[in-house]
């Protein structure tokens, strides 16, 4: 039994008032006994405490441990999904060198007016079979432009308002990218809709991306001093960089998304694309007023016909600019 330090028991009342030797040695004895319990309630105090100690270090380590897996967990994973490897050396940017005669095209004709730009099946070859497919069969005549960010990009194609699709059939076409294509000014890319990981891929990292039927226009980010002068220092490739800052774009979608195209006449169009009024909703920046995509047209490319089509321009712009004076 343990007996407080500072409390008296009833048996030293009665033996402090006995005279004598023998009373003097049970005292002592019995304070021997008072010492050793509190002593050994210090020892099984100390054990538990040493316990709490070791307890709260196996905790550490293992939370220390835990972070470190997830940290490397997450680091390969993104070296998995998001990047693929480039040799800044074998770069070529045939995004700059333009459409060639009989290069595949498509024609998009929304309801602000008209947009070309040049296919690249050779590098994209699956989500370019599926873009063309569906734009043959009418899948995109009458489709919503259902998002517009800051002057930065738009994201059109979708049959409902709310930039979803009916079903996926055909949003499951799996990523690809290619050193040779980047998301410059004009770049179309088509938006990835799913990542698809197996059991070990969720624990070690990794992924399958898809994407679909939508599609991203880009316009540019904004490249002030400070950004290109970042974008130069921590590029491989100075090509590269000098493109961007040249030609303008999104240097951050890089290696993200499948790059289908890449858009050769209308700019003014995607400038005003990326540009709509928008209210937040959602994921998505939807247009206040509907901006439709009326029809996607494949082609091919053709000098002459292109020229036919910019005279058409100029002639009607003219016409325009004439009634409007005639009008004043």
């Amino acid at each position: 039994m343990f007996i407080p330090l500072g409390y008296y028991h009833p048996l030293l009342l009665i033996v402090s008032r006995r005279k004598g030797a023998a009373s003097r040695c049970l005292t002592n004895m019995y304070k021997l006994c008072i010492i050793k319990v509190v002593c050994e309630r210090k020892d099984i105090y100390m054990i538990k405490k040493n316990n709490v100690i070791r307890l709260v270090l196996i905790f550490t380590l293992i939370m220390g441990v835990s972070s470190l897996v997830i940290m490397l967990s997450n680091t390969l994973s993104a070296r998995q999904t998001n990047y693929i490897t480039v040799d800044p050396n074998t770069i070529k940017l045939i995004q700059l060198d333009g459409p060639k005669e009989g290069d595949p095209i498509a024609i998009v004709d929304t309801t602000i007016g008209e947009y070309r730009f040049v296919l690249y099946p050779e590098q994209s070859p699956n989500a370019v079979e599926n873009f063309t497919s569906l734009a043959k069969s009418g899948y995109y005549n009458n489709t919503y432009v259902f998002h517009s960010e800051d002057g930065v990009y738009s994201a059109a194609g979708a049959p409902n308002k709310d930039g979803s699709a009916n079903d996926n059939s055909h949003e499951l076409v799996k990523r690809e990218l290619h050193q040779d294509l980047w998301p410059f000014k004009g770049a179309v890319m088509v938006m990835n809709t799913t990542l698809d990981k197996t059991f070990k891929e969720k624990i070690l990292g990794g992924g399958t991306y898809y994407n679909g039927s939508r599609f991203m226009v880009l316009n540019t980010v904004e490249f002030n001093d400070e950004f290109k002068k970042e974008l130069k220092e921590v590029s491989e490739s100075q090509l590269l960089a000098d493109a961007f800052i040249e030609k303008g774009g999104v240097p951050n979608f890089s290696q993200q998304m499948t790059v289908i195209g890449q858009t050769y006449s209308g700019f003014e169009v995607i400038e005003k694309l990326a540009n709509l009024q928008t209210e937040n909703k959602g994921s998505y920046k939807f247009p206040v007023e509907d901006i439709m995509i009326n029809s996607i047209t494949i082609s091919t490319y053709s000098e002459d016909e292109e020229k036919a089509v910019t005279t058409a321009k100029t002639t009607a712009s003219s016409a325009v600019a004439t009634t409007e004076t005639t009008t004043k």
